[in-house]
């Protein structure tokens, strides 16, 4: 994408195409303008089209620029924040709300997809939460009795049942989610905006929003060589956020995330390892992800940037971490290698912002874009649609607010994961 490879790595190599977009020239009238085209902004233009009205996209630089076509792909259920500690993070009807609009988002986008027809490598076989040691077997069985006992499909595997479906001794359990899957994101998105093209809805990309003004009751974003004059105006950019809602990104914490792919295993290899393609993580403060893509490629990640120094301690530690994980593998070679940025809040949970009447946008995923995302974008576009009074949304009303020392905790979780992966996983 943009000629980058280490933008979007694999998944710009095997998503199908975008549709055909153009920028913006002239000026515009909608029902309602979203800003930005990931999954919370084509998701809420998809739901509006299909209610009949008109909408119009306008996309910096290309479907899926941001953390939507640059994530490792799992539709998870809920947060990181434990279950029992939204209520006393939100309050009790905010919180038990958000549990069960997000324990329920992987549905929702599995239904999207179906309904939709987008080809995006879609598994239903759930996703492992893998303890490391003790700590994290008590993490994981505390967390599974949290959603249990909400009725979720949730279940703690042991060490040998672990092992069995991941090809791996490293763990002592894992909490596998029923509800969960995996997709290649940038596919997911891409025929979210195809979907929402063929429902009646514009997209402009090389689109950045540079300015917005109110204007006789109504909103004008201004885009340099144009302008949407609107009655609302969705802001779905999050940690990508430039322009005059750049601190939606200025809310959060940056951390940077990369992904390496290696080629497709063997048959007998991919029986072994991951034979039902659940999607990974652990409990390390450090953590790894590690899934397999349709094609039998091993997809492993972890906190950092590739680029600069990071880029080769990175790879390195990568090839370390896997012999030791899967010591049936041959000699690792990697097919692809990306990385990105996770948008973290202060409290770990997402953000509901009014930046004015008719203005508004829900951001700060905190590494969970896919499920959120869709599911926020059809909240807003509910809620615009006037089938959701605002006292019924999911998340309290909050400002945002820069986080005391953003830039030096950024460049210090940068750095942090290079001396950690410098000499961790060596024998």
């Amino acid at each position: 994408m943009l000629d980058d490879p280490r933008s979007h790595g694999l998944w710009q190599k095997t998503a199908p195409s975008a549709p055909e977009t153009s920028a913006l020239l002239g000026d515009r009238m909608a029902d309602v303008v979203v800003i930005g085209g990931g999954y919370t902004g084509l998701s809420a233009a998809l739901h509006l089209a299909e209610a009949g009205r008109s909408v119009v996209v306008l996309e910096a630089r290309e479907i899926g620029f941001g953390g939507a076509g640059r994530n490792v792909g799992l539709i998870n259920a809920g947060m990181w924040v434990m279950p029992d500690d939204l209520p006393g993070e939100l309050g009790a009807v905010h919180g038990e709300r958000l549990l069960d609009l997000l324990g329920n988002g992987p549905q929702v986008v599995m239904a999207l997809i179906e309904r939709h027809a987008i080809a995006c490598e879609l598994t239903r076989t759930g996703t492992l939460h893998c303890a490391v040691g003790d700590k994290g077997l008590a993490e994981i069985e505390e967390r599974a009795r949290q959603w249990q006992k909400r009725g979720a499909p949730v279940e703690v595997l042991d060490a040998a049942q672990t092992e069995r479906r991941i090809g791996t001794g490293a763990y002592r359990g894992a909490l596998l989610d029923h509800r969960a899957g995996t997709l290649q994101p940038l596919a997911y998105v891409r025929g979210l905006a195809h979907a929402a093209v063929k429902t009646g809805a514009t997209i402009h990309t090389s689109t950045p929003a540079i300015a917005w003004q109110q204007r006789q009751g109504r909103h004008v974003i201004s885009t340099g060589a144009g302008s949407v004059t609107s009655d609302w105006v969705v802001v779905a950019t999050d940690a990508y956020s430039t322009g005059p809602f750049s601190a939606v990104r200025r809310e959060q914490v940056r951390l940077p995330y990369f992904n390496l792919a290696t080629t497709p295993l063997s048959d007998n290899l991919r029986r072994s390892i991951l034979p039902e393609r659940e999607g990974c993580w652990d409990t390390k403060e450090i953590l790894s992800s590690f899934r397999m893509d349709a094609r039998g490629r091993l997809v492993f990640g972890s906190v950092g940037a590739l680029r600069g120094t990071g880029t080769d301690i990175h790879r390195a530690w990568a090839k370390r971490a896997l012999r030791k994980l899967f010591p049936q593998l041959p000699e690792i070679e990697f097919e692809a290698e990306w990385y990105g940025q996770i948008g973290m809040t202060d409290n770990a949970l997402p953000r509901f912002h009014k930046f004015a009447d008719r203005v508004l946008g829900f951001s700060g995923y905190n590494g969970r874009g896919i499920s959120p995302g869709t599911v926020f974008g059809k909240v807003l576009a509910q809620h615009i649609l006037g089938e959701m009074p605002e006292e019924e949304l999911p998340l309290p009303l909050t400002v945002p607010a820069e986080p005391a020392l953003r830039v030096l905790k950024e460049a210090y979780y940068e750095t942090g994961a290079q001396i950690a992966h410098l000499a961790g996983d060596r024998f």
